[in-house]
């Protein structure tokens, strides 16, 4: 395998040093805890075990929601808690402004929950981070989840167990169908990570993958794609180049929707062949890489695939 194309190790983000004796998770701040949508999800990733150690709400510093001490800014948020993570759930004319402020006092990875942020929001607050060496998921993301480590994001817990399997997801509910079909199938997960569904992305599936596989490695990947745009041919060509493809498995989703008409996302859109789920099969059939029909199919492909019995 080449050299990555960024130097960035999202596991031990994620994770720190899980192995010492004085281990402790990761302390995560949340931009916009107190809203209607932060602050319910702020009590389930901590139920979860997520170790949120700040909010930042301007306005409402000094105030705490379930005894977690809010801020006016992220410089104080983390001048007290030492935070390289932040979670966003401010509305997406206001997400620019909090990656920023974010990126700008040294936040390493931003889960980027909005919908529909301004492209040329994101253009700019994802070229700052390749700048600072920071990371953007999403925006648009369910978020990522270590199994039984650390959820960061909107998707519920019950699909996901720990184990080995790598999932990619450019669809948020069906990232969570496919965690559930593996889990049932004993297929526990090393991570799953939501690409999220608007046109520009602070993460593709090829940094996503740079991201967390190591020369050392081997762990079965779950590439779950959709129709519109590009990111999954470009995905191939990288892996060809690089050959590790020998343990993983697709599934497209929109095969049967109709041409030059939205389904859903910003980015589920095709025009002619191009973003085709057709296009994304031959692509994929090209590295000997199954496709599976149906989420439920996975577990089974993945089985042929890595010789399980």
């Amino acid at each position: 395998m080449t050299n990555q194309i960024y130097d960035y190790d999202l596991m031990k983000i994620l994770v720190g040093n899980i192995g010492d004796p004085d281990y402790t998770r990761q302390p995560v701040i949340v931009q916009g805890m107190t809203g209607s949508f932060g602050s319910v999800h702020t009590k389930l990733m901590r139920e979860y075990g997520t170790n949120i150690v700040a909010g930042v709400t301007p306005g409402k510093g000094g105030q705490f929601f379930e005894e977690i001490p809010i801020f006016n800014n992220v410089s104080d948020a983390i001048s007290n808690t030492n935070a390289k993570i932040s979670i966003v759930f401010v509305p997406a004319a206001h997400f620019l402004d909090a990656a920023m402020e974010s990126l700008e006092n040294g936040i390493k990875l931003i889960v980027a929950i909005p919908e529909h942020v301004p492209i040329r929001d994101s253009m700019k607050v994802i070229e700052c981070a390749k700048e600072r060496g920071a990371r953007i998921i999403g925006p648009n993301t369910p978020g990522i989840i270590v199994p039984g480590t650390i959820k960061l994001g909107i998707m519920p817990a019950v699909p996901f167990t720990p184990g080995k399997t790598i999932v990619f997801s450019r669809s948020g509910t069906l990232m969570y169908e496919v965690a559930f079909n593996l889990s049932r199938n004993g297929y526990g997960q090393k991570i799953c990570l939501g690409i999220g569904g608007d046109p520009i992305n602070g993460t593709n599936l090829t940094e996503a993958i740079e991201m967390v596989r190591t020369s050392e490695n081997n762990d079965p990947i779950v590439i779950v794609g959709e129709i519109g745009g590009d990111a999954e041919e470009k995905f191939v060509s990288y892996l060809e180049a690089n050959g590790i493809s020998n343990r993983m498995v697709a599934y497209i989703a929109g095969r049967s929707a109709p041409k030059e008409k939205k389904m859903g996302h910003a980015g589920a859109i095709v025009y002619g062949k191009y973003g085709s789920a057709e296009s994304k099969f031959e692509s994929f059939a090209r590295l000997g890489i199954p496709v599976a029909k149906t989420p439920a199919e996975l577990p089974l492909l993945l089985r042929v695939k890595t010789n399980q019995r």
